[in-house]
């Protein structure tokens, strides 16, 4: 009884740790303000560290039987599959840009710092931990410095056909702004064209900048952003 009490200790020992790691990767999420936080990581860790042990340890009554014949890595390979649904949430795609990304990632891999902890593998999963934070908080810094062009919509409505439109193109692209998408739409009622854009432009740019742009194209009636 005494051997049972101790056994259970150490498992509920391991899932405090999962939950401390969980934490940890889960505060550096919440501090940039991304939608999975604290919370969100701590469960994930937990259950991850707790399935864990119940795939390793749980069925240790009935494996020893000559007629049962379980394989315990069967529950572990579970918690991979079922933690695509969840980063499947934090993904958002918005005007051609991806969101969540690292987010998604981070979750899958606070799943694997659980499991290794719900394992045993004390080293592992923290050692797995402070490489997720360096990775998180050095190399965010590191490459700051590149600036990723930015994609925005404008939807312009203009008179003049064609003709109007590649006066815009041009403009665009003496200015580096580059045409990523467009879609022409007649518009019957004003007798003009209504032209979608994906525009991808540097970061240096303001959207100021943009609509000075538009504004210089005289068949453009309106625009939105």
């Amino acid at each position: 009884m005494k051997q049972e009490l101790i056994q259970q200790l150490i498992f509920l020992a391991r899932i405090l740790l999962a939950v401390g790691c969980g934490a940890i990767i889960g505060y550096e999420r919440e501090s940039r303000f991304k939608t999975a936080g604290i919370r969100t990581h701590v469960i994930v860790s937990l259950a991850a560290a707790l399935m864990m042990v119940v795939s390793k340890y749980g069925f240790f009554d009935v494996i020893a039987l000559d007629s049962v014949n379980l394989d315990p890595s069967r529950i572990a390979a579970g918690i991979v599959t079922a933690i695509g649904f969840l980063g499947a949430g934090v993904i958002f795609v918005r005007n051609q840009t991806v969101s969540g990304l690292t987010t998604a990632a981070g979750i899958w891999a606070t799943v694997g710092v659980g499991m290794a902890i719900g394992a045993g593998m004390y080293l592992l999963g923290i050692a797995a931990t402070l490489l997720m934070l360096v990775i998180q908080f050095l190399l965010h810094k590191k490459f700051r410095f590149i600036k990723s062009p930015v994609v925005e919509q404008v939807t312009v409505r203009l008179t003049g056909g064609e003709s109007a439109f590649a006066v815009l193109s041009g403009r665009f692209r003496e200015n580096g702004i580059e045409i990523v998408s467009a879609k022409i739409k007649r518009s019957e009622a004003q007798e003009g064209l209504v032209v979608k854009l994906y525009v991808k432009f540097p970061q240096s740019y303001q959207l100021a900048d943009i609509i000075r742009l538009v504004q210089s194209v005289p068949e453009i009636q309106s625009a939105d952003f």
